[in-house]
C-alpha cells in the first residue's frame, strides 16, 4: 500500500498541468536584445486575401527571438520588389534585412513572389516564387518564413512544423478530453481524437505522420498509435498497471515507455512491428518519462532512485546508467536538443516549476522560463525554441521560450485545460 501511494504521489508531481488559453492572438511576452532588425513590407496585391502573408511572416520571425520586426506604421515607403528598394531609407530606420513581395490569385490558388534584401550589403540574398492552393495560404507563409530564417541564420526554419497537445474540459463525470494538432504558431488547430476518458503524453513519430499517446478509454491506461491524416489507430499496449510516457526512437522502429506490469514503473522498449517489449531498467525505484538521444544509442529518463525526481541516462550499448542532474531536488521530463549536446526539462526552483536546460558537457543548469507552473517541455526540431504548458493567474496558456531564454511568447490553443504539448519533427 505504501509503494502504491509512493507511485501515485510521484506521478502527480510529474503531471502538474495547466489550463488552456482561448486567446486568438500570439503574445510576445519577452523579446531578445540580440534580435536582428528586419522589415517585412505588406505584399502588394494581397489586400483582401484570406490571410495577411506578410503579417504571418513577421509574426513567425519575431516569435523565433532572432528578429525584431519594424512596425508597419514606421515604414516610409512600401516597395514590392528588389528594384524598388531605396537602401538609404531603410538604413535610416536601422533595418538590416528587408522582405518585399507581390501576391496575386492564380487559377484557384495564389502566387507569391518575394525578395529578401541585405540592406547593409545593398543586395538581394533570396528571391523566390511560391504557389499555394486556396486553403493553404498560411502554409505558404510558413514556408517563406522558413526560407528567410535559414538564409539569414544558416539554421533550418521550423515554422512549417506542427504541434500536438491534449485538452480537458468539464468537471467530474462530465469531463471531455481532446487530442489536437495545430501549426507551430498554434493556428489551424484540428481535433484528431475526443474521449470522455483521459488522454495523455502525445509523441510524434520521426516522419511526423503518427502520434503515440496514452488513453484510458478501455478503463485502464493503454498506449495507442494513430495516423494523424487518416485517424486510423491501433492499440500498442494494454498491460496491467501503468502504460505511460511513450516516445519514438529516431528510426521509428521502437517506442520507449514506462510500464508497471512487473511491479514498480520501469522503462521498457516496444518493437513497433511485432509488439514485443524489452525491459530496460532494473531498480526498486520509479522510472518514467524516457526520451531517446538523437543517435538512438541512449535514453534519458526520470527516476526517484536518489530520493527525488532526477534525470538519468541509460546506454543501450553498455547497459550503464548514470545520473546527469544534480542541481536542486526536482528535475523531470527531460528532452534532448537535436544535436544531443543539451537537455531541456522541468526544474523546481525557489520560484516554482520552470523550464530549464543543462549542457551535458559542462553540467551547468540554466532556468529559461519566467513562469512558475510549467510542465511538459518539447523542443523544436531545429533546437531554437521549447514549447510547454504553463499557467498565468487563473488562466492556462500554451507557451514557448527560446533555447537561450532571451525571448518567450504565448500561443493560441483550443479551449480547455492544455496538457502535454509536443513539437513535431521536420515535415518533408
Amino acid at each position: 500500500m505504501q509503494t502504491l501511494s509512493k507511485v501515485w504521489l510521484f506521478c502527480v508531481l510529474l503531471l502538474i498541468s495547466s489550463v488552456a488559453s482561448a486567446n486568438l492572438t500570439i503574445e510576445i511576452t519577452r523579446g531578445s536584445d540580440r534580435a536582428l532588425p528586419i522589415g517585412v513590407v505588406p505584399f502588394e496585391g494581397g489586400e483582401g486575401f484570406p490571410e495577411d502573408v506578410a503579417q504571418i511572416i513577421q509574426d513567425n520571425l519575431e516569435r523565433s527571438g532572432y528578429f525584431s520586426p519594424l512596425d508597419r506604421g514606421a515604414m516610409f515607403e512600401r516597395p514590392s520588389q528588389a528594384s524598388d528598394v531605396q537602401f538609404g531609407t531603410w538604413r535610416s530606420l536601422d533595418v538590416r534585412y528587408l522582405v518585399v513581395g507581390r501576391a496575386r490569385q492564380s487559377g484557384s490558388g495564389y502566387e507569391l513572389q518575394f525578395d529578401l534584401m541585405d540592406i547593409s550589403g545593398q543586395r538581394p540574398i533570396l528571391s523566390e516564387t511560391v504557389t499555394a492552393n486556396s486553403n493553404d495560404l498560411r502554409g505558404a507563409a510558413h514556408y517563406i518564413s522558413d526560407e528567410i530564417f535559414e538564409a539569414i541564420t544558416d539554421i533550418r526554419g521550423a515554422f512549417s512544423t506542427r504541434i500536438a497537445y491534449v485538452t480537458a474540459q468539464g468537471v467530474g463525470d462530465n469531463m471531455q478530453f481532446g487530442l489536437y494538432v495545430a501549426d507551430a504558431d498554434g493556428r489551424r488547430s484540428q481535433q484528431v481524437l475526443t474521449s470522455d476518458q483521459p488522454i495523455m503524453s502525445p509523441a510524434w513519430s520521426p516522419d511526423g505522420r503518427k502520434l503515440a499517446y496514452v488513453s484510458f478509454e478501455s478503463g485502464q491506461a493503454a498506449i495507442y498509435i494513430q495516423d494523424v491524416a487518416t485517424g486510423q489507430r491501433v492499440q500498442a499496449t494494454s498491460f496491467d498497471g501503468i502504460n505511460g510516457a511513450p516516445t519514438w526512437s529516431p528510426d521509428g522502429r521502437r517506442i520507449a515507455m514506462s510500464l508497471s506490469k512487473d511491479g514498480q514503473p520501469e522503462i521498457y522498449i516496444l518493437d513497433v512491428a511485432n509488439r514485443s517489449v524489452e525491459r530496460v531498467t532494473q531498480s526498486n525505484s520509479i522510472d518514467t518519462e524516457p526520451a531517446w538521444s538523437p543517435d538512438g544509442r541512449s535514453l534519458i529518463f526520470t527516476s526517484d532512485r536518489s530520493g527525488g525526481p532526477q534525470i538519468y541516462q541509460y546506454s543501450l550499448g553498455s547497459g550503464e546508467t548514470n545520473r546527469i542532474t544534480f542541481t536542486g531536488n526536482y528535475n523531470a521530463r527531460a528532452r534532448f536538443s537535436p544535436d544531443g549536446e543539451e537537455i531541456f526539462f522541468i526544474h523546481r526552483s525557489s520560484r516554482g516549476y520552470q523550464v530549464a536546460k543543462q549542457d551535458l558537457g559542462g553540467g551547468r543548469l540554466v532556468v529559461l522560463s519566467e513562469s512558475t507552473r510549467d510542465e511538459s517541455p518539447s523542443v523544436a526540431p531545429n533546437g531554437t525554441m521549447v514549447i510547454f504548458a504553463t499557467q498565468q493567474g487563473s488562466a492556462g496558456v500554451l507557451s514557448a521560450v527560446s533555447a537561450d531564454g532571451r525571448s518567450s511568447f504565448r500561443l493560441p490553443a483550443a479551449q480547455g485545460e492544455v496538457r502535454d504539448p509536443a513539437w513535431s519533427p521536420f515535415l518533408n
